[in-house]
C-alpha cells in the first residue's frame, strides 16, 4: 500500500496502521499523513494526539518534527495545562496517564482533536494503563486513527475495537506463508536512556577497543572501503538496516527497554555488560597502583628517610595504608588541611536547574543525575533548593563546571535538562 492509499483511506474515515520499528525517527512517513489534516483556527484544541506509552517517549517527538510544525511533549502537567489554555500547539504528545489527567483538568478537548496517532501499542495493551487507553480512545472517537507497530499481529484486538479493518502500510515481520521472519542476525545490545548514549558509547569503544569502529546514528548504511571491527548503532535499525548491518560485522545497538522486544523479534540478542561502578573503582586502584611502582622504580630515598622513625614502630604496610589514607582524605576535603580552610562562599557556588516542583522533579533527581549523568562526587553535592520552576544546587566550586557539563542536555522526569552557573541577584 502507498502514502496516497492511506490518505485516501484516512479521509474516508478508515484507520491506519504504519509498520515501522519502535523510534520517533523511523515514522518519517507519519508526518506526510498528518499534512493531511486539516486547518484551524486559533485557540482551538490540537488537531493531532500522539498517544505514548511513557513521558520519556512523548519527550523525543518534538526533536523529530518537521520545521515549522508545534510538537508539545506533556513533561510537566500544570505548565502543560497552562499551555493548552493559553495556546494549542500543532501536535500534542503525552503518555496515556498525563492525557487522561489533562482530560480530568479539562486543559484537553477530546472532541476537537482530528487525528489521533497511538505510538506503538504493543507496550501499552498488556500494561497497567490499558483501560485508560481504551478510555481516552474512546471519547475521542471522532478522531481519525494512525497506529504505529512494529507488529500488528499482536493487535488485533485492540486494532478491532479502535480501528476496524484497518489500511496495513509497509513490510509485515512474515514471510509469504504467514510464518514470522527468521532472525536477521546476531546482535549485541545495551540498555541505555537516550541522553546518556553518547556517553555510553565511549564506554563500548573501551570494551571493544576497535582499531576501525563504524558508528551508525540512522540514515543509509555506509559502504566503507575496509570491514570495520566494530559496529555500534544509537539508532534502532529496521529489519532491513539490521540485515546491512550485519554483513559489515556483529552489531552493538543502544536501546531503551521498551525497544527491547522489537529488536528480539528480528535478531538473535546477547547483552553487553559495560563497565560499571564496580568496574570503575577497580580501574582507579589499577591505575594507582601503576602510579606508585613508578615512583618506586624512580627512587624514594628520601621520603624513605622521612618515614623511617615510623618504620621502627610499625609495619611498613602499615605505614602505607596510613599515608593513603591521608591522601584520600585530602581528596574528600576531610581531615586537617596545610592551609586555611576556604570561606563558605568560595568553597561551594549555585548551579542553575531548568527543572522544578512543576516537572514532577524532587531533589533525589538531581542528586541521581549529578552522580551518575555528570559523575560528581556525593561528597561535593550540597544543598538543593527544589522551586517551582527552577532549582538550585550547591556544588563544590572544583566541581561546578562538570555538573553543568553533565546535567545539560541530560532527561530528568521525561525533560530535558538545562543547568548553567546561578547569577544571584
Amino acid at each position: 500500500m502507498t502514502g496516497a492509499d492511506a490518505k485516501t483511506a484516512l479521509e474516508r474515515g478508515r484507520g491506519v496502521v504504519l509498520v515501522c520499528p519502535p523510534a520517533p525517527e523511523s515514522a518519517q512517513q507519519l508526518w506526510e499523513l498528518l499534512g493531511a489534516t486539516p486547518g484551524r483556527d486559533a485557540g482551538v484544541g490540537p488537531p493531532v494526539l500522539i498517544v505514548c506509552a511513557d513521558d520519556a517517549a512523548a519527550a523525543q517527538w518534538p526533536a523529530v518534527a518537521p520545521a515549522g510544525l508545534s510538537v508539545h511533549a506533556v513533561t510537566g502537567l500544570a505548565r502543560s495545562a497552562r499551555g493548552l489554555k493559553e495556546r494549542s500547539p500543532h501536535i500534542l504528545a503525552g503518555a496515556v496517564k498525563d492525557l487522561a489527567a489533562l482530560v480530568q483538568r479539562a486543559a484537553l478537548k477530546l472532541d476537537q482533536v482530528g487525528s489521533v496517532v497511538v505510538a506503538w501499542p504493543e507496550a501499552l495493551i498488556a500494561g497497567e494503563h490499558a483501560a485508560a487507553l481504551d478510555t481516552l480512545l474512546g471519547e475521542a472517537r471522532e478522531a481519525r486513527r494512525l497506529v504505529l507497530s512494529w507488529n500488528p499481529a499482536l493487535l488485533a484486538d485492540f486494532l478491532e475495537r479502535h480501528a476496524r479493518r484497518p489500511l496495513v502500510v509497509g513490510a509485515l515481520p512474515v514471510d509469504e506463508s504467514g510464518a514470522p521472519l527468521a532472525p536477521a542476525g546476531r546482535v549485541r545490545y545495551c540498555v541505555v536512556p537516550p541522553g546518556r548514549r553518547p556517553a555510553v558509547v565511549r564506554d563500548v569503544l573501551d570494551v571493544l577497543d576497535p582499531r576501525q569502529p563504524l558508528i551508525w546514528r540512522g540514515g543509509p548504511i555506509p559502504a566503507p572501503e575496509a570491514r570495520p571491527d566494530a559496529v555500534i548503532c544509537t539508532a534502532l535499525p529496521s529489519r532491513d538496516e539490521l540485515v546491512a548491518l550485519v554483513r559489515l560485522g556483529e552489531p552493538v545497538v543502544l536501546i531503551s527497554g521498551a525497544q527491547l522486544p522489537y529488536l528480539r523479534s528480528v535478531a538473535t540478542l546477547v547483552p553487553l555488560a559495560l563497565p560499571g561502578a564496580a568496574d570503575r573503582a577497580r580501574d582507579r586502584a589499577e591505575e594507582l597502583r601503576e602510579r606508585v611502582a613508578r615512583m618506586l622504580q624512580d627512587g624514594v630515598d628520601q621520603e624513605l628517610a622521612l618515614l623511617d622513625p615510623l618504620f621502627e614502630r610499625f609495619d611498613p604496610a602499615e605505614v602505607a595504608a596510613a599515608l593513603l589514607a591521608i591522601l584520600g582524605e585530602g581528596e574528600r576535603g576531610k581531615g586537617e588541611r596545610t592551609t586555611p580552610p576556604l570561606s563558605p562562599s568560595a568553597e561551594r557556588v549555585k548551579v542553575f536547574v531548568g527543572l522544578g516542583k512543576k516537572d514532577r522533579a524532587s531533589a533525589k533527581d538531581l542528586v541521581g543525575a549529578l552522580i551518575r549523568e555528570a559523575g560528581v562526587p556525593k561528597d561535593d553535592i550540597g544543598r538543593i533548593d527544589v522551586r517551582e520552576t527552577f532549582s538550585l544546587v550547591e556544588v563544590a566550586a572544583g566541581a561546578a563546571d562538570r555538573a553543568v557539563r553533565g546535567l545539560t542536555g541530560t532527561t530528568i522526569r521525561g525533560r530535558r535538562v538545562i543547568a548553567r552557573l546561578d547569577r544571584e541577584r
